[in-house]
This record gives structure tokens, C-alpha cells and sequence, in this order.
């Protein structure tokens, strides 16, 4: 009979090299599930309950893990390799970099930074609860970049930083592989048994979620809910700002239709520490379908501004957005105007929600339908595709009035009547042509991203590979150059990305677009639009321009 073991990865691309390794292992039924920390002890206690005989996963989920269950938890080890190559990808990065985890990571990264004489420094930490605190402090001491584990990763990107993760290799996932079939026959199971605070109930709240120290569920009473509406996100976000603020904090997030509001604080039990959670289910948000949505990613993503553009765009757009003045953020298409409202919101909203709206979809009346409660920002595009001025109009005012930020998008000026009537304030997005000093690092944090996401091999970027992409900037927006990255990285077999790789992606003609004359004329005439439109890089002003029309004609014959 073949051992039944479960492997719980604690990050989505480690599952690829799992699967490659598992053919070698015909004596071990090898089943796999990601899930990080709480989550991948969740996993684990189910897994067990399904019959599984040993678990391996890594760090310190797996030192969780082993807290939680009664059989054999194998620790999947970094190995020299390992280190080599994150350490070599974070020090292409060029603001200051720190590795930060447990003894096991830092021990080895100390000994590679001085072997390899790298610019990095490196902190250790001694257990969890370390991590918020010291991110904090390297933050205030100018760090940009964060290597290390899943939970350190994911505490540098809720603070705006820079997170590398270092990832696990097929060596040593064999490694680990092994060792499953060396421990099984020697280790038995043991039965532990679990502590749950029964007697911390109130009738006060109709919701209420406690959690203890591995944010496992001992108690809940859910009224409003069909089931708990708590994610990983939802905990791992909300805990973060309790330990940063050590005092009753609240986060709201959206879920399905309705926004969802958590209120928390941490109480002491025996000298064991619980996190309680009083939930409120607030107004829906069902207008998606009318081009109403919000936006419900609460990790920060840092943005790049090392040019003087960038930097000057980001000042002024503070400055505007701290006094709740209304903003006209101009700019050709693809070149990051919604990433960096969300920035903004995200940097300098506090608590609230971010509603994006696309006036080409919204039917008169539906504005004022908004509820704004807890609405900190709000994003209009398509302002030439809506016929009612004086609605707009008056919407934009109530979201001043509750000091709500507003952010009007677009890509040519403005009627000088609307500038007036809503006292707009001009900002022009720089094209990457304008923004030569963050060509390097956007490349760089786009490899970075596709590295961890998909594990491909390249790492950084030589020079003159580079210099083709300089030379071709001045027709490209971000977006492009962001897909430029990512086919460079799945093709380039090697760790530094190459001229050669680039020249064959950069030489790739598009198929000539050949017009199929066939259906009715309205048919047809969309047909011309779309091909227009990809000519044009989906510039729909430059597409309206070479028609004939204005935009918000163009979006009327595309939306019929």
C-alpha cells in the first residue's frame, strides 16, 4: 500500500515544480493544495481527517502545522541554490534591500551576501509578531525592497514596500520528498488536544467572530451572514493594523454586492491572546453591471517614481487630493492613471472604499444611487460619453461635500465650461517616453512579479537588452512594455534576460488585418472601429480623430 502524503504549498508557483517531482516518488500518493500560514493549517487538519499519513510544506506554515496535527510534518528546506538565486534577483533592485525572516533563512543569506559581497543587509527575527515592527522601522529607514517568506512578503506589500519571495527548487523539494519516505515507518501518530476559549460569548453583537493566536475560529455567532464572510485577506489585513496600532481598529472590504465592516480589538484570556471581530454587513454595491464597481484590493502595490516627472505628478496629486480638491488626471492610454489613483487611495485614504465608475455604462439617475457612507475616493472615466451634465455635475459636489476624493480620467483637455463649473485641477500623466529614469526599475518589478508568479528563470536584464527597449520607449505605454516584459521572461530559457530574446519578440509583426465584408452594415461599420481601434493601441480619441467622430460617438457604436 502506498504512503498517502499531502504537500500544502505556501505559495501558488511551487505547485508547477511539486507536480514535476512527484513521478519519481511511485511508492507515495502525493496530493497538493496551496495555502499559507492559517490557511495551510486549515488544509493540513482536513487532510489528516481525509487519511493522510505525513505533510510536508515549508516555514513557518509548517511549524504551524505541526502545532495542529497528530502525524509527521516534513519541513521543506532552502538550499544553497535557492538562496543564490533570490539573493542574486533582489540585488538588481536599486533601493535599499533588507532579508528579513527566521535563523534558517538568515543564517544561510548572511553567508552568501558576504561570499558574493552583496549590497544587501539582513534582519532576524524570532517569531511572527516581529515582523509588522521591524518592517516599519526599515521602512522609516528608507528600505524599499523586502526578501523573504510568505508572511514577511505579505507584510512589505501592505506597507507599500517592495516584496521578494524566496522560493523553494526542485532539489529541495526532493529533498523533501525523501525524507517523507525515510520518516514514515518511524514516527507515530500522536493525539493532541486543542484549547478553545468556550465562556468569551456577548450577546451585545449580533456578529462576532473570535479568533485565537493561529486564527482558528473558537467562536462565532453570525446573524446578518448565510456563512463567514472572513478571508485569509480579511484576517491577515485586519491583524496587521492591530498590532500596528495596538488599540480597536476597523477595515472595510467588499464581499460579492455588500461591503463589509470589521471592527477589532484584542482581549487576554490565561495568557493567551484572542483577536475579537464584531462584523457588519453594510449597503449593497450591485451596480457592476452598470459600470459601478469598487475597487477591493487592499494590499498596497508601491508605485515607481524615481524621474523627477513622476515625482513632481505624485506631490501636486497629494497635495490636491489631502485639501479634497477635485482632480483631472490627463494622460494618454495605458500609461498607469488608474494604478496611481489607487495609489493615492490606498496611501492616503485611511479606511474607506475606492468606487470606479464608467460613465459610458451608466444610465441617467443611477449616480445618486451610490451610497457614499463609507466611500473615500471615487475614479470617473468616460466623462465625453455621458449626456447629463447637470447629474455629473451634481454628484461630483456631494462627493466633495463629504470630502470624498475625486478623480476625473481622460486623454485630451477638457471643455474649458466643465473645467470652470467643477473647478478642476489639471494634472498630465507622463508617458513613459517622459519618465526615462523608471524604465529600468518598472522592468525590473514587472521581472520580479512574472518571477513569482509564474517561476520563470530570468532574474535581471542585461544592459544592452535594455538599450533596445530605450530605443523603442517612445512607442510604447507601460502596458505594452509590461507584456514586452512577460514574453521575455517565459521565452528567456537563460537567468539574464538577452538582446536576442528581445529582438525576436520586438520584430513580431501583427497579422495585416483584412476586412471581412459580410454582414449588415451597422456590423460592418463596428468591424472598421475595431480594426481602427487596434491600429490605434485602443487610443479611442485618436481612433474617433481618423473616423471622423467624436468619442462619445465612438463609444455609442461600440456599445450598440
Amino acid at each position: 500500500m502506498r504512503t498517502r502524503v499531502h504537500f500544502i504549498a505556501p505559495y501558488e508557483s511551487m505547485i508547477s515544480i511539486i507536480q514535476d517531482c512527484i513521478p519519481r516518488f511511485p511508492q507515495l500518493t502525493i496530493q497538493t493544495d496551496v495555502g499559507d500560514l492559517a490557511k495551510g493549517v486549515e488544509l493540513a487538519t482536513q487532510a489528516e481527517r481525509n487519511g493522510a499519513e505525513i505533510i510536508i510544506s515549508r516555514g513557518g506554515t509548517a511549524q504551524l502545522i505541526k502545532e495542529a496535527v497528530t502525524i509527521p510534518v516534513i519541513d521543506v528546506q532552502l538550499s544553497g541554490y535557492d538562496m543564490i538565486r533570490s539573493l542574486t534577483l533582489a540585488s538588481q533592485f536599486n533601493g535599499k534591500t533588507a532579508i528579513v525572516g527566521f535563523s534558517n533563512i538568515t543564517s544561510g543569506a548572511q553567508s552568501i551576501i558576504d561570499l558574493m559581497d552583496l549590497p544587501l543587509k539582513v534582519y532576524t527575527i524570532h517569531s511572527s509578531e516581529d515582523v509588522a515592527r521591524l518592517l516599519l522601522e526599515l521602512k522609516a529607514s528608507g528600505y524599499q525592497q523586502i526578501v523573504g517568506d510568505v508572511i514577511t512578503v505579505g507584510t512589505a506589500k501592505t506597507y507599500g514596500l517592495e516584496g521578494l519571495l524566496i522560493q523553494s527548487g526542485q532539489e529541495s523539494i526532493l529533498r523533501a520528498m525523501e525524507d517523507a519516505q525515510l520518516v514514515y515507518r518511524y514516527l507515530s501518530k500522536n493525539h493532541a488536544i486543542s484549547i478553545i476559549l468556550n465562556d468569551l460569548v456577548t450577546q451585545e453583537h449580533p456578529n462576532l467572530v473570535v479568533l485565537n493566536e493561529r486564527n482558528e475560529v473558537v467562536f462565532e455567532n453570525l446573524t446578518d451572514f448565510e456563512k463567514n464572510p472572513l478571508t485569509d485577506n480579511h484576517i491577515y489585513l485586519t491583524n496587521t493594523s492591530l498590532e500596528f496600532h495596538q488599540s480597536k481598529i476597523q477595515n472595510i472590504f467588499m464581499v460579492d454586492d455588500y461591503q463589509l465592516t470589521i471592527n477589532a480589538y484584542e482581549t487576554t484570556l490565561n495568557n493567551k491572546r484572542y483577536r475579537v471581530y464584531l462584523l457588519e454587513k453594510g449597503q449593497p454595491y450591485s451596480f457592476a453591471q452598470f459600470g459601478i464597481t469598487t475597487f477591493t484590493d487592499a494590499s498596497m502595490e508601491p508605485i515607481v517614481a524615481e524621474s523627477p516627472a513622476m515625482q513632481a505628478v505624485l506631490k501636486n496629486i497629494r497635495a490636491l487630493y489631502e485639501k479634497h480638491e477635485p482632480i483631472y488626471l490627463r494622460g494618454e492610454a495605458d500609461s498607469g492613471k488608474s494604478f496611481l489613483v489607487k495609489h493615492i487611495h490606498q496611501m492616503h485614504s485611511g479606511s474607506g472604499l475606492l468606487v470606479q465608475i464608467d460613465l459610458s455604462q451608466v444610465p441617467p439617475g443611477h449616480l445618486h444611487q451610490i451610497p457614499l457612507t463609507k466611500v473615500r475616493t471615487v475614479e470617473i472615466n468616460a466623462v465625453e460619453a455621458f449626456a447629463e451634465h447637470q447629474e455629473l455635475l451634481s454628484f461630483i459636489q456631494a462627493c466633495l461635500h463629504n470630502r470624498i476624493g475625486v478623480f476625473i480620467l481622460g486623454e485630451q483637455a477638457m471643455n474649458p465650461q466643465w473645467m470652470l463649473e467643477l473647478e478642476l485641477n489639471t494634472i498630465i500623466m507622463p508617458s513613459l517616453a517622459d519618465r526615462p529614469e523608471d524604465l529600468a526599475p518598472l522592468m525590473q518589478h514587472f521581472l520580479t512579479g512574472y518571477y513569482q508568479e509564474y517561476g520563470t528563470t530570468a532574474v535581471r536584464i542585461k544592459e544592452d537588452a535594455l538599450q533596445l527597449i530605450r530605443d523603442q520607449v517612445t512607442h510604447m505605454t507601460v502596458n505594452q512594455l509590461k507584456h514586452l516584459i512577460k514574453q521575455a521572461a517565459l521565452n528567456e530559457p537563460d537567468y539574464v534576460i538577452t538582446p536576442a530574446t528581445l529582438s525576436r519578440l520586438l520584430n513580431q509583426q501583427p497579422a495585416s488585418n483584412q476586412m471581412k465584408l459580410n454582414g449588415t452594415l451597422k456590423e460592418i461599420e463596428k468591424e472598421v472601429i475595431q480594426i481602427v481601434l487596434q491600429e490605434e493601441n485602443n487610443n479611442q480619441s485618436k481612433a474617433a480623430e481618423r473616423l471622423g467622430i467624436n468619442r462619445a460617438t465612438l463609444w455609442r457604436k461600440l456599445k450598440d
